[in-house]
């Protein structure tokens, strides 16, 4: 370290990532980590493609971002296909060589002495940055958490490529300096049996210890907004339009409920494209179920559209929500769980693999769906939508299971270990 900070100790850590801005997963997640650095005396700084941090502890970087105009040319030339053209190889090493400049500057302007790098050295959405990351702190000892939401062997859309070398070397890297944190538990085996490297889980949280506010002036207008009447049931899909989300059981569940209501997706398409979306509402029109798409409005932060309509943020929306619906078909965690359990929600959830090794253990009441709506399922839906005294005793329940397992307490428990480790304080 004494490479590029001099002095004494700075309690300065620096983010990475290719985005941290708005409401994805890791977004989040590094907004809760950021809140527990700071009550440990720590002073959180950001480097990313796209950010809405504190404007005088960031540093914008385009080429870090995954949607660079030559990021993107890249992924294109090295997924789906097994070879690549020397050209390409130049385009990775030219970008990785700026992009490493770029860590350096970032962590001498903010003197920074711990490094937590944000999913960039678990999927290859930006390669350049990875490399560049893994050259930084095999050159510097730079003590560094990565924080792995999500890792390539757990997308199809990685799995045939042209940067195979690349892959095994920075995804995630195996230096002595590092120390690596998981989401669950099949990530943190696969980890292991994949690369020797051994892990530290620390699920996904919400601040259980602290319960939400109920609506105020500014958010008690939701319902009238989305123009769900007061016969009609408010259920909230609060994930992105993507494939993996399941939003067509959803759909399903809807319709087969024969109940009065309308579904609400919260998020937006954006990554992954929008031929799932227009799949999403072609089949809400088969199945005759209202839905609304209303990513327009709900965003990280109140305000106005252009159009002047109000903008809310998700914890406007959830108190309003008679359920939540979450039928991933995979997830690395399930932030959107967390927050259902934090509002005190009855949910429907499908079994997928990380609900059912991590969170269905602790106990947690949930209406199941085995891959497909079952006519229990729908029975349970029922049940808890038409008797209020069963549905408080569920989600007082999980809102107390929530508290043990997932609350900021943990969080703070872990991250004073891994602090530890990493700066011998």
């Amino acid at each position: 370290m004494k490479k590029y900070i001099s002095g004494k100790r700075t309690n300065n850590v620096g983010f990475i990532s290719t985005r941290l801005a708005g409401m994805d997963g890791v977004s989040l997640e590094t907004a809760k980590w950021a809140d527990v650095f700071e009550k440990e005396g720590f002073t959180c700084f950001y480097m990313a493609g796209e950010l809405d941090r504190p404007p005088k502890r960031s540093f914008p970087v385009e080429e870090a971002h995954f949607t660079y105009p030559a990021i993107q040319e890249i992924q294109k030339e090295c997924f789906d296909t097994q070879t690549r053209k020397p050209s390409v190889t130049q385009k990775i090493h030219q970008i990785k060589d700026r992009l490493k400049k770029q860590i350096y500057i970032f962590v001498k302007k903010f003197k920074i002495e711990l490094l937590v790098v944000e999913n960039v050295l678990s999927i290859p959405l930006n390669i350049p940055l990875a490399l560049a990351l893994a050259e930084f702190i095999s050159e510097t000892g730079m003590p560094t958490i990565a924080h792995h939401h999500d890792f390539f062997w757990e997308r199809q859309r990685f799995l045939v490529n042209a940067v195979w070398e690349y892959l095994n070397m920075a995804f995630p890297p195996h230096l002595p300096s590092i120390h690596h944190v998981v989401i669950n538990s099949s990530a943190d085996n696969q980890l292991s049996l994949r690369t020797g490297i051994s892990a530290t889980i620390i699920p996904n949280v919400m601040d259980f210890d602290s319960p939400p506010a109920p609506p105020d002036d500014y958010s008690s207008d939701v319902r009238e907004a989305f123009n769900i009447k007061n016969d009609e049931l408010f259920i909230l899909q609060p994930t992105r339009v993507v494939k993996r989300k399941g939003i067509e059981h959803a759909i399903e569940l809807m319709s087969r409920l024969g109940m009065k209501a309308k579904l609400v997706v919260s998020h937006a398409s954006g990554d992954e494209g929008y031929d799932y979306e227009r799949r999403v509402k072609n089949y809400s029109s088969i199945m005759n179920v209202n839905t609304l798409f209303v990513s327009d409005v709900i965003k990280e932060r109140r305000g106005r559209t252009n159009a002047g309509k109000k903008i809310y943020t998700p914890f406007d929306v959830y108190p309003h929500a008679d359920l939540v619906t979450y039928p991933s078909n995979f997830e690395g965690f399930g932030n959107a769980f967390l927050e259902a359990v934090y509002f005190r929600k009855p949910i429907v959830a499908n079994t997928y693999s990380i609900y059912l090794t991590d969170i269905k253990p602790k106990g947690f009441k949930v209406i199941e769906l085995e891959g497909y709506v079952t006519e229990d399922a729908l029975r349970q839906a029922r049940e808890v939508i038409k008797n209020p005294e069963l549905g408080k005793e569920m989600i007082d329940y999980n809102y107390e299971l929530g508290k043990q397992y997932y609350s900021y307490s943990l969080l703070q428990r872990k991250l004073r270990s891994l602090i530890s480790d990493c700066l011998g304080v």
